[in-house]
């Protein structure tokens, strides 16, 4: 047993240590491990280095601190109660993982304040932070000036083994090496332990050198359970590096502290047992009670309450020097960071009409983001390597390069998971940037986890898929979206849109900066056409953001309805016409965003598509998979449920059955 008499140091990261080892014992679930041995580099940093405001987190200049291995959240729950945040109580810590409680099984942006980003997924943390940082380095380098640093924060993350193994990392964290993002600072917990055991059984490369090929400053500390001053300085050298992003390997041992346990993956994801805490309470010479923390910690930690009330005040100062020598500037500044969107900033939105020529959404969309990105100052964005076939350039600014943070196209290269995490954290900076993303349909795919994440998170992004159907051609399979914009309507919180013409186009960039602006935000997914598709009669704006509506009808009451979304709406358009011609009713709906349309009232919803009517018929270049909630047992769905074929666009279609006359030929046997 270690002396009872320990430093005020060693004090205060037990109290963390204790914090997480009695939560976890408490809810009989959890990962102590981390907390135990990531408590002396999360002390080092919050006590020393991370600057933040406990009674207002949502101070703009405070630095921004990622969990990524989100697994370990008692280590940040703990350090929120014990720097004074109201968001975390005493009580929040002993309701660790119970219901609609402040401290989930891994840190919620939308649950904790002071939680920045939803961790947990391994690697999307640490990508994330990558996108805080770039959001820190273009506001800074666009507001500001020689002589007044208005926006001037850093952004840390803990990482783990497991976040350096998940490939989204490498995607990030190559492009933040590129970019050059100076106040970008990882600690990585190289604990050597995962949940199979040791990392040695698949995890043996070279950590630092890899990063140190990715373009980023490493530095390593041999022992990182006791070398507090090892873990300072190395922080303070890493802020010294201004030109790379840096990480420090800082070796641990999981579970410090527990006599049978430490450094095993028996203390990784499991509570130690009420054997096992006496004992490690006995071995770190731990006095107190259950969630007992000693009064000279806690008032330790809480001096982070005043330290935060006079960073905010100092830089509240340096703000009223700023508007006072750069009033228009202060201006634009105060207008983005506060959410609100510019007045008439709709106006700019592209309409059209039948007259206008025939173009592919995906043009569509690329003229909006261009009409758009004056009157937005907080749009920006780019693509996985794809602007030319995505339509994602924007002409009114350069490229947001290493000495050019303040341009707005990004070159995310071919990394659309690294994107998608990127993107997140644009977002939830919590600036007013509207970040969009963009890259092919089929590959949403490749970045999944973080698309979840955005509606999780309740990240404001924009998701720009291009190339949305069989009708995209001659890549043929591989290429071609099937089950994809099924599968993604799936996802809560995430509007997905296919719009059909340039007006439902123009629709759904509206619903998307609206989504994205609100507070808490949402994601939209636009899917959009590779091939041209006409203007139709009927469609606007307004339209296309109530999700469906009926494009165009029949007097009376319809004997059949057509649904159709995307490219498909002009097949339902032409079949009604020749069936009206032979006396038939014929209403047809154009159906954008399911999303949007549930969320209407049911009164609307009835007069788009009234129960009594139950001969439809529904085409989309895709999966039928989920169309039976419109059609009913009496319709029929005109898709595909097999992959897709190389060819030209048109003759996929025609091939695969999207035709005017198999639309007419269907509904004519759904009529009977």
């Amino acid at each position: 047993m270690v002396a009872t008499t320990q430093s005020l140091e060693q004090l205060c990261i037990n109290s963390i240590r204790f914090l997480a080892i009695d939560a976890v014992e408490k809810a009989s679930s959890g990962h102590p491990g981390l907390p135990m041995g990531a408590a002396p580099m999360a002390f080092v940093l919050w006590d020393k280095f991370l600057r933040f405001n406990p009674k207002n987190p949502h101070w703009f200049n405070r630095d921004r601190f990622v969990l990524s291995a989100g697994h370990g959240c008692m280590l940040q729950y703990a350090l929120l109660y014990l720097t004074g945040y109201d968001s975390v109580s005493l009580d929040d810590i002993k309701q660790f993982r119970q219901w609609e409680s402040k401290t989930p099984g891994h840190p919620e942006n939308f649950m904790t304040e002071g939680v920045e980003v939803t961790t947990g997924p391994l690697g999307q943390g640490i990508s994330n932070a990558v996108g805080l940082a770039v959001a820190e380095a273009h506001l800074a380098a666009r507001f500001n000036k020689p002589d007044c640093n208005l926006v001037d924060h850093y952004t840390y993350a803990i990482a783990s083994d497991g976040d350096l193994m998940e490939g989204v990392s490498n995607e990030a964290c190559s492009l933040a090496g590129h970019l050059g993002l100076g106040k970008l600072i990882v600690l990585y917990d190289d604990n050597h332990i995962s949940i199979d055991g040791e990392t040695e059984l698949a995890f043996t490369e070279d950590r630092m050198k890899r990063y140190e090929a990715l373009g980023w400053h490493t530095q390593f500390i041999e022992d990182g359970n006791t070398d507090l001053e090892g873990l300072e300085k190395a922080i303070a050298n890493a802020k010294a590096v201004t030109d790379k992003p840096s990480i420090i390997g800082v070796r641990t041992i999981i579970g410090f502290g527990s006599p049978n346990k430490a450094n095993s993956h028996d203390v990784h994801g499991a509570a130690l047992g009420k054997d096992e805490v006496s004992a490690t309470r006995q071995e770190l010479g731990w006095e107190y009670g259950e969630f007992e923390v000693p009064e000279d910690a806690l008032n330790h930690f809480r001096k982070a309450v005043d330290r935060g009330a006079q960073s905010e005040q100092e830089w509240n100062q340096v703000f009223e020097q700023y508007k006072s020598k750069y009033p228009e500037d202060a201006n634009n500044f105060q207008q983005l960071i506060s959410g609100q969107l510019p007045a008439g900033w709709e106006d700019a939105l592209p309409k059209y009409t039948p007259d206008d020529k025939a173009d592919a959404t995906r043009n569509q969309s690329g003229a909006v983001l261009n009409a758009l990105s004056p009157v937005l100052p907080g749009l920006l964005g780019g693509s996985a390597d794809l602007a030319p076939s995505n339509k994602t350039y924007v002409k009114s600014s350069g490229d947001f390069q290493k000495g050019a943070y303040e341009n707005r196209n990004f070159r995310f290269g071919v990394r659309e998971h690294g994107m998608g995490a990127v993107c997140n954290a644009i977002a939830l900076h919590n600036s007013g940037l509207i970040p969009y993303g963009a890259t092919f349909l089929i590959f949403t795919d490749y970045m999944r986890g973080a698309l979840r994440l955005s509606a999780l998170s309740r990240a404001g992004v924009i998701w720009v898929m291009t190339h949305d159907s069989i009708a995209l051609g001659e890549d043929g399979p591989t290429h071609q979206p099937i089950e994809q914009v099924a599968s993604l309507r799936a996802i809560p919180n995430l509007a997905v849109f296919r719009p059909a013409d340039g007006n439902e186009t123009s629709g759904a960039y509206k619903v998307a900066v609206e989504r994205a602006a609100n507070n808490p935000g949402a994601p939209t997914l636009l899917c959009l056409s590779r091939q041209k598709l006409p203007n139709l009669a009927g469609s606007s704006i307004e339209n296309a953001a109530k999700g469906g509506y009926v494009l165009s009808d029949s007097e009376g009451t319809p004997e059949l309805i057509l649904i159709g979304t995307g490219g498909e709406v002009e097949l339902c358009v032409n079949a009604a016409e020749q069936l009206r011609q032979e006396g038939k009713k014929v209403r047809v709906v154009s159906l954008p965003s399911w999303e949007l349309f549930e969320a209407q009232d049911e009164a609307y919803k009835e007069s788009v598509l009234p129960k009594a009517v139950t001969k439809r018929v529904a085409v989309e270049a895709g999966t039928t998979f989920g169309w039976c909630r419109y059609v009913g047992s009496e319709g029929a769905v005109i898709g595909i449920d097999r992959f897709g074929a190389s060819s030209p666009g048109g003759v996929a279609l025609k091939n695969f059955g999207f035709t005017t006359e198999n639309v007419l030929a269907t509904a004519k046997n759904v009529l009977g």
